[in-house]
C-alpha cells in the first residue's frame, strides 16, 4: 500500500507537466545555441543596399547568402515596378482570398505567363512556396495514398508528408534502386487500398546543389504507375535553355505531373505557383486549404512578379551573367582542392572536417578578417565532424568578388588543417 501511494504521488509530481516547462527546458537543436551565436552564427543582420556587398557588424563583406540568383532582387526596373505598383494600390488590395473576393485579371496574367514559360496547361499562384507546396501535397493525398520522397528533400517537404495519413516512404538520396525498392512496396499496398502513388523530389537540392535525378525518376514510370511532382525552387530561372528549370535542363518537362518553384529565388520576391494539367489545377484551386482561408497575394507583389517574368524572359544575360561567376567559383574553388561534392547547380557547397566551435571559429575568421559572408551548416544538419560552407552565386557578383573569395577559403583552410582554429581567433 505504501509503494502504490509513493507512486501515484510521484505521478502526480511529474504529470502533468506545464507545456511551457517543457519549451522553457528544450530549447532544441538550434534553439540551444540562441544565447552564443543569435545575432551572428544565427539570425545575422545585414544591411545596406541588397546585392553582393553588404554590412554586417559595421563591415562591409562580400555577401554569398542571398538567394538573388538573377540580381532582379535591386535592380533598377524592378525597384521602379515594385514601387509603382506599391503606390497604385497599397499593400491591401485585393482584400480576401482568392476564392472568395481576392482574385483579379493580373493574378490570372501571372499565372498564365508562368504556365507557358514551364510547358503546363495551367498554373495556380501561391502566396509563400513553404505554406504552398504543404497545402498542395495535404490536399492530393487521402489515407489510401502512399507518397515516396527523397530523403534529402526540404523541410517544407517533410512537413508536409508529416500530415499525410496513409503510408509515406523516404528513399536514400538520388537512389534509384531505392525509389525503386520503395515503389515496389508502395505499388503492393495501393493495389489494397484502392489508392495511388505520389512521388516527390526537388529540381536542385538547395544544401548539396545536385539535380534530382529527373530523367531516370520519370523512367520509372514504364514500370511503376505514379504521379511525380518537383519542387523546383533553386532551378526555376537558373536552369535549362529557357530558364524553365531542372526538367528543361534535363529534356523531361513533359514527364513532370505538377511542377512547383517558388517567387523567392530567381525572381527575388514573395510568394510561388504550380503548374499542371487544368483539371489538376482546378483540383487543387478548390481544395488548397492554405488559398482557400488566406487573403490573396497583394497586387503589387503580383505586378512585381510579372516585371520579373518579363525580364527574365526577354533578356538571357542574367542568366548568362550568373554562370559566368558560377563556373569562375566553381572551377577556382576545385582547382585549389576544395571539396565541393556533386553539385550541378548554382548551389555551392564547401565541405571541410572539424568541430562546431573550429567551424564557428572558421566563419568569424572569413567575417572580421577576410570580409567573406556566407552560410555555415553543422551538425546535427549534417554529420559530426563536418562543416559545410554554403556559397549562393549570382549574377550581381563580380569575378573580383570570387578571387577574394577564392584567396579568403585557401588561408582559413590551412588555419583549420593547422589546428589555428582550435583557440580563439583575434580579429587582424
Amino acid at each position: 500500500m505504501f509503494f502504490a501511494r509513493l507512486i501515484v504521488k510521484l505521478q502526480k509530481s511529474t504529470y502533468p507537466m506545464d507545456l511551457f516547462h517543457r519549451l522553457k527546458n528544450e530549447p532544441g537543436p538550434l534553439g540551444q545555441h540562441a544565447e552564443t551565436s543569435e545575432g551572428y552564427f544565427i539570425f545575422p543582420q545585414l544591411t545596406g543596399e541588397l546585392g553582393s556587398r553588404m554590412t554586417f557588424k559595421g563591415k562591409e563583406c562580400v555577401v554569398w547568402s542571398v538567394n538573388n540568383y538573377l540580381g532582379l532582387g535591386n535592380h533598377p526596373e524592378v525597384r521602379k515596378a515594385d514601387a509603382e505598383a506599391a503606390a497604385k494600390w497599397g499593400l491591401a488590395y485585393p482584400m480576401g482570398s482568392r476564392m472568395m473576393t481576392g482574385d483579379t485579371a493580373l493574378h490570372h496574367q501571372l499565372e498564365a505567363k508562368l504556365a507557358a514559360m514551364v510547358g503546363k496547361e495551367q498554373a495556380f499562384v501561391v502566396n509563400f512556396g513553404y505554406q504552398g507546396i504543404m497545402s498542395a501535397i495535404d490536399c492530393m493525398l487521402t489515407r489510401r495514398d502512399v507518397v515516396v520522397y527523397d530523403s534529402e528533400s526540404h523541410a517544407c517537404i517533410v512537413d508536409a508528408v508529416r500530415m499525410h495519413l496513409g503510408k509515406r516512404f523516404a528513399y536514400q538520396h538520388n537512389d534509384i534502386d531505392s525509389l525503386r525498392k520503395h515503389l515496389e512496396n508502395a505499388t503492393s499496398i495501393v493495389e489494397k487500398t484502392g489508392g495511388g502513388i505520389l512521388v516527390v523530389t526537388e529540381g536542385v537540392f538547395g544544401m548539396r546543389g545536385d539535380q534530382g535525378k529527373l530523367r531516370e525518376i520519370v523512367a520509372l514510370k514504364e514500370q511503376y504507375d505514379f504521379r511525380l511532382l518537383i519542387d523546383d525552387a533553386h532551378g526555376f530561372g537558373t536552369l535549362g535553355k529557357t530558364g524553365a528549370g531542372a526538367a528543361e535542363e534535363q529534356g523531361v518537362m513533359e514527364e513532370i505531373d505538377i511542377y512547383f518553384s517558388t517567387f523567392a529565388k530567381s525572381m527575388a520576391g514573395i510568394g510561388a505557383f504550380l503548374a499542371a494539367d487544368a483539371d489538376i489545377m482546378r483540383f487543387l484551386k478548390y481544395n488548397m486549404r492554405s488559398q482557400i482561408f488566406a487573403k490573396s497575394l497583394p497586387m503589387p507583389f503580383v505586378e512585381g512578379m510579372l516585371k520579373r517574368l518579363e525580364m527574365m524572359t526577354n533578356d538571357s544575360s542574367f542568366k548568362e551573367k550568373l554562370w559566368t561567376i558560377v563556373n569562375a567559383l566553381q572551377s577556382g574553388l576545385k582547382e585549389r582542392g576544395f571539396d565541393i561534392g556533386n553539385t550541378n547547380s548554382c548551389v555551392t557547397p564547401v565541405y571541410m572536417h572539424g568541430d562546431v566551435e573550429e567551424a564557428k571559429a572558421l566563419v568569424y575568421d572569413l567575417r572580421e578578417n577576410h570580409r567573406i559572408f556566407c552560410s555555415i551548416v553543422v551538425y546535427p544538419v549534417i554529420p559530426k565532424g563536418m562543416i559545410l560552407l554554403r556559397l549562393i552565386p549570382t549574377a550581381s557578383h563580380t569575378l573580383e568578388d570570387v578571387q577574394l573569395t577564392l584567396e579568403a577559403f585557401s588561408a582559413v583552410a590551412e588555419k583549420l588543417k593547422a589546428g589555428a582554429y582550435k583557440k580563439q581567433v583575434e580579429i587582424e
